[in-house]
This record gives structure tokens, sequence and C-alpha cells, in this order.
């Protein structure tokens, strides 16, 4: 991908994150997993794939509610940028090879159990609203439950949908090149004596 291409890409990316959640935030069926997944696969460098999820999330945090503490804030943020790490190291498939659709599934289901193991065990661990102990996790987690109830449907669907999108534009794409190199007139060499 040209770094022009790569530079849309990233905008498009983090305009969807955000007016994903923006959208409507209560529900957390948002395009965030993925567009971290995503980026994992069509960004080389695995700062830039990163930075995707993460300036998302910070521009959404401008109009949401905080996190409460700055350690909840970090556990979210590694919570919404891990999945990256799928994409980045070939597991979901490759833009030239296409993708890995039950890869992809996984990928975006773990997402969504780890996000919610992650912070909810962090708000056990940091708020005083639940006791310490193991009745304290279990009652922070089932309390949490509502709020995880259509994040996995909404992770999936957006990281079938953005894939799919992935792989028509590459096809696309490949079609055009193909086209192309039909199509171009064949150049007669200088030793060709009708030239």
């Amino acid at each position: 991908m040209s770094p022009t291409a790569q530079v849309v890409a990233w905008l498009v990316l983090v305009a969807l994150a955000v007016a994903g959640r923006a959208w409507q935030p209560a529900a957390h069926v948002t395009p965030l997993a993925g567009v971290s997944l995503l980026s994992g696969v069509i960004f080389p460098n695995l700062i830039v794939a990163a930075s995707v999820p993460l300036v998302a999330t910070m521009i959404g945090n401008s109009f949401l509610p905080g996190y409460g503490s700055v350690a909840l804030a970090v556990v979210v943020y590694a919570a919404l940028a891990w999945p990256v790490l799928l994409g980045h190291l070939g597991i979901l498939g490759r833009p030239d090879r296409g993708p890995r659709w039950l890869a992809i599934i996984g990928g975006a289901l773990a997402n969504s159990l780890v996000f919610f193991f992650a912070t909810n065990t962090a708000h056990w661990l940091l708020t005083d609203q639940y006791p310490r102990t193991g009745t304290g996790l279990v009652a922070c987690l089932v309390a949490g439950l509502p709020f995880h109830r259509w994040m996995p449907v909404g992770d999936v669907a957006w990281a079938l949908a953005l894939f799919g999108c992935l792989a028509a534009a590459s096809s696309i794409g490949s079609r055009l090149f193909r086209a192309r190199l039909v199509a171009a007139p064949v150049r007669r060499g200088r030793g060709d004596a009708s030239a």
C-alpha cells in the first residue's frame, strides 16, 4: 500500500471508530475491535497500526464519561489496542492472500472477552465498589454482563464487515491492475526495424 493510501486508510479507520463510539456508546456495538484487527493487517508498522484504536479512543473519550483513574484508563486503552497484534502477526490473513474468516471471528470474540475480563477485573481492583475477594470479583463480573451483552455481536459483525470491504477492495484492485496490463500497448524495442 502506498504511503498516501496508508494515510487515507488511517484517517478513515480512526473516523469510523470515533463515529461508531459516538453513535451508541451504551450498547458497546462499536467498530473498534474490527478497526483494531484490520489495522494490524493493513499497516506494516506496529506503532502506526496501534495508533489507530488509541487515537480513536482518545478522541472518543473527549465526549464520553471518564474512567475515574489513570490506571483504569491504561487497562481500557490496552484492551482496545491488543487486537492489533493478532492482525500484525498474520493470524487473520494478509491483504495479498485474503482474510481467514474463522480467525477473524475468533479474534473478534477474543477481543470482547479480553475487554470484559480486563476492564471488570481492573474496576474490581481499583475501586472500592466491591470487596477484594473471590465473591467480590464474581459480583463485579456479573454486574458487568449487561454492558457486555451486545459487544461480542458488534465486534464480530464489524470485523466481518471491515475485512469484507478489504477483500472486495483487494479483488477490485487486482482486477483493475490485470485489465490495465491486458489493455497496455506492446512497446517495441529500439532494435525493432518497424520502430
